[in-house]
């Protein structure tokens, strides 16, 4: 019987993990490198232990750094939660061969699936339908597009869509050179690319004992940079033939590996109802919740369970439907730019709780988080700020609760992607259950337009700022001039004019708005005859952030009256979007070289994705101020480009 466990991960995970534990009775143990030192997991656990250094590769994927801390805590068993080594054989075996308890499946089994080519050789001799790998050189015009992905490795890491045949070197090029980054594995591999397909999957469990538990469908469609951002069980609208037949292969899949624990196998379903094996993951799945909350099981608690040798039994019957949304810490209308800073404030949902009877009869709200008021985002991992799941009878009911849960969220801090999640799960393609992976290439305006308000957000939050200022002795019996505040909103910058008066404040260019009440923390608006109560929230001299139960929340930065004169840049000088460290440069970069804009000039790593740096001109590149491997933050100088003057006849 296992009595402690320690989690070789960190964040959400762990903290999910931690919990089960504790249901069960069971010792915690975490980990940590030097930036989480006083992160939410180590918080919660019974014992942690330092890994000294911040990047990935020195601590979290450090193998016999993670078996000592075990050893050290007296840990008998260890969870690999999902991402770093959740998902490395020679990792498995050394935690059983020190003695250790290993929650996960067979290291074989691991193997089998570890690369992707492997895993379609295995699958095709187990009946699995899938999609044939192409050599590049076969790679015909006809055939496009074409998709590129690593054999090692996932989340969206070497991935790439071809769609002009000229650009299939360079593609193949840079897929390999990020797949040798991420996975120490240069390997990819080309197959057809299904346009309109949906990404489904099964969730698989199995004991040592030959039972194996297919717990239905997921639909993991909704995806930025081939990662997931909204997932739902069951996945919505598929015939009853169509879940049987993936529910088999799925067995099959299980089956032919002898695998025991939780397991995910993943499917491409085309827009003709056919589908096609895209790989296993040998490990939870970061959507597990979504299953959890229809078939009204733990997981982690039958992963703990089969690892001390249980048999699991009949299978579970679901009920009602699920959807999750993983909020990130991100800039969506950026190009998807990982955010960093402190979180003020991460209230989701009032009395959101993991628990629950099955099945209940009203929606149920569930966050999953490693992540509370005060902590840090970081630059050194994973943007996830928690994941919001939403459990009600029908799908209607649970995406309605999901969507009006995220929009009264208030969230303080880094910039995130909430309005797009908001606006995803309002979409009438969304809504429709007509959704498939290319729904953000085709919708990304509509659902990361800014907010449409912010000037009514800007009102309120100069409104509460007046009241520290003008508190005693604001209004005079002249008339004086009216105070002026700026604030930015996303791209657009709006001008507050107002003056004290015997009767409160008066505000210019609001002709159907009246300021019934204000404090420094609430605002009371009457717009059009209707009142409106809105929340504003300021952290020092940092954005003002404004929530209203009616419009969405805004996040405004004050601009001063009297900019700052030393803080300019040269024209043509590139800056970077966050931060982050170089990783690589394009082949052929050096100062004094002709560029052309759009060009690729360097690739930023931040949060466990690579970020592309284009020029922002055509010319000649006069300065390159880094070199792989360089820690940079946003703002910094990366280059310089001298735009070409245009020849006038």
């Amino acid at each position: 019987m296992i009595s402690s466990v320690l989690v070789a991960n960190r964040g959400e995970i762990a903290c999910r993990v931690f919990r089960t534990c504790r249901e069960l009775g069971l010792a915690t143990v975490a980990v940590h490198s030097d930036a989480d030192a006083d992160a939410r997991h180590v918080r919660e656990a019974d014992a942690a232990v330092r890994l000294p250094g911040s990047a990935p590769a020195d601590t979290y994927l450090r193998g016999d750094l993670l078996i000592a801390a075990a050893r050290a805590a007296g840990a008998d068993a260890v969870h690999p939660g999902y991402g770093f080594l959740s998902e490395n054989a020679e990792f498995a075996r050394a935690v059983r061969d020190a003695g250790l308890v290993w929650i996960g499946p067979p290291p074989d089994a691991i193997e089998a699936m570890a690369s992707k080519t492997r895993a379609k050789r295995i699958m095709a001799d187990a009946g699995v339908p899938l999609l044939a790998p192409v050599a590049p050189e076969a790679v015909a015009a006809a055939g496009l597009p074409v998709l590129i992905k690593a054999a090692a490795g996932g989340g969206g890491r070497g991935m790439r869509v071809v769609r002009d045949l000229a650009a299939l070197p360079g593609e193949l090029a840079s897929a390999r050179a990020e797949a040798a980054a991420a996975f120490g594995d240069g390997e990819v591999f080309v197959e057809p690319y299904v346009v309109g397909g949906r990404h489904v999957e099964v969730q698989v469990l199995a004991d040592a004992h030959g039972t194996v538990w297919t717990l239905g469908t997921r639909d993991c469609s909704l995806q930025r940079r081939h990662q997931k951002v909204v997932e739902e069980a069951p996945a919505p609208g598929l015939p009853d033939a169509l879940v049987r037949t993936l529910c088999g292969a799925a067995e099959a899949a299980v089956r032919a590996i002898g695998y025991v624990n939780a397991g995910t196998v993943e499917f491409l379903v085309a827009a003709d109802g056919r589908p096609y094996f895209l790989e296993m993951n040998t490990r939870l799945q970061v959507e597990h919740p979504v299953t959890e909350a229809v078939y009204g099981v733990d997981l982690v608690a039958l992963q703990l369970r089969i690892a001390e040798g249980a048999v699991l039994g009949d299978a579970p019957v679901a009920a009602g439907h699920a959807v999750e949304a993983r909020l990130y810490a991100e800039d969506p209308g950026r190009e998807w730019a990982p955010q960093a800073g402190v979180v003020h404030r991460l209230a989701v949902g009032a009395g959101a709780s993991q628990d629950r009877p099955f099945p209940p009869s009203a929606p149920v709200l569930r966050v999953d988080s490693g992540y509370a008021d005060g902590d840090r985002v970081g630059v050194h991992y994973d943007p996830l700020i928690a994941k919001v799941v939403a459990w009600a009878p029908g799908r209607a009911e649970a995406v309605r609760t999901l969507a009006r849960a995220l929009e009264r969220a208030r969230l303080h801090g880094p910039s995130t992607n909430r309005d797009l999640l908001v606006r995803t799960l309002r979409h009438p393609e969304f809504t429709g259950c007509r959704m498939d992976t290319g729904f953000f290439a085709a919708h990304l305006d509509e659902v990361a337009a800014p907010p449409d308000d912010a000037r009514l957000a800007a009102l309120a939050a100069a409104v509460a700022d007046a009241q520290g200022r003008h508190r005693f002795g604001g209004w005079r019996n002249v008339p004086s001039q009216p105070q002026v505040k700026h604030y930015r909103c996303g791209d657009s910058e709006h001008e507050i004019r107002y003056r004290p008066t015997r009767d409160g404040l008066e505000v210019e260019g609001f002709p159907d708005v009246r300021v019934l009440h204000a404090t420094r923390e609430r605002v009371v608006l009457e717009t059009g005859g209707v009142r409106r109560e809105v929340e504003v929230a300021s952290y020092g001299a940092g954005p003002v952030y404004v929530d209203t139960p009616h419009a969405g929340s805004y996040v405004l930065t004050p601009v001063s009256r009297f900019p700052d004169p030393t803080v300019r840049s040269e024209p043509g000088s590139l800056l970077a979007p966050m931060p982050g460290t170089v990783v690589r440069l394009a082949d052929g970069i050096a100062a004094g070289r002709p560029v052309r804009a759009g060009q690729p000039l360097l690739w930023l790593e931040a949060m466990k994705m690579e970020h592309r740096v284009a020029a922002p001109a055509s010319g000649t590149l006069t300065a390159l101020h880094v070199a792989p491997g360089r820690q940079v933050e946003v703002g910094e100088l990366l280059a310089v480009v001298t735009e070409t003057e245009e020849k006038t006849s």
